[in-house]
């Protein structure tokens, strides 16, 4: 796999190993889920006004995505990149949220989540990594558009496990990618290399416009780990909160980079 710095080049990621993390997470999903009693499905979460119930259908809902996409024609070229991905939910956040009510008022969340990823695994089981699906924010090959299925997995894990004390694990494969993609939406979101953001063990992204670092330590460096990067970068916490609780370290002038955050909402 190969390091992104700023957006002078593309990671890759490993088709095989994706699939394996977000295999891996879905059963971890699923496993938190089917423990669910009726009282936790009735607890709020940190999504707006979203309970546990519309936060296991919207669940559902992204893992059909793929089921859906085959409904429309076969796109004849890749459109979108990975680091693009974060910034495409926020002109649609309105049908997704309509949508998620929908399922959540019509279906059993626990059915419906298991139903869903029982036919999700179906097709992928079926489709190759560089079968191009008409999805958002553009078309994109299979392989790539599982990476962004590992990020909606481990958000929406820590989403759940937040709202209802549940210990959920995490595929290290699959927080790795979750990680790499939003250090990568930042480098596209603010290009330069003025400052570095460091993630171990998965991520070191340079970015920001200003005086570009060559070599020696960087006068401008963020560093964090995985978990409170992914909160950081979804709006899960805010900048503030994370200095605060010295869960994400600053130095140098240019370090603040809570202007550029959240990246996903």
């Amino acid at each position: 796999m190969s390091p992104a710095r700023g957006t002078s080049r593309t990671r890759s990621y490993d088709p095989a190993r994706t699939r394996a993390a977000v295999a891996a997470q879905l059963d971890h999903v699923r496993t938190a889920v089917g423990e669910l009693t009726a009282e936790q499905y009735a607890l709020p979460t940190r999504l707006g006004d979203w309970t546990v119930r519309e936060l296991v259908a919207h669940m559902a809902m992204f893992l059909g995505s793929v089921a859906r996409s085959l409904e429309l024609p076969t796109p004849s070229r890749a459109e979108a990149t990975l680091p693009e991905y974060p910034f495409a939910s926020a002109p649609f956040a309105a049908a997704i949220d309509e949508r998620t009510r929908e399922l959540a008022a019509g279906d059993d969340p626990a059915e419906l989540l298991t139903r869903t990823a029982d036919e999700f695994e179906r097709i992928l089981s079926e489709l190759p990594d560089d079968r191009l699906l008409a999805v958002r924010p553009g078309a994109m090959r299979l392989g790539d558009y599982l990476v962004t299925r590992c990020l909606e997995l481990v958000v929406h894990s820590d989403d759940l496990a937040a709202a209802t004390g549940t210990k959920i694990p995490y595929d290290r494969q699959a927080l790795a990618a979750t990680t790499r993609l939003l250090a990568d939406a930042l480098a596209a979101k603010a290009p330069g290399g003025s400052v570095e953001v460091r993630v171990p063990p998965f991520a070191v992204v340079q970015c920001v416009a200003g005086p570009k670092h060559t070599r020696g330590t960087p006068p401008n460096v963020v560093e964090t780990d995985p978990l409170t990067w992914i909160r950081l970068a979804t709006g899960r916490t805010s900048w503030a909160e994370a200095l605060d609780a010295a869960t994400v370290s600053a130095s140098g002038e240019r370090s603040d980079i809570g202007g550029y955050l959240p990246l996903l909402r």
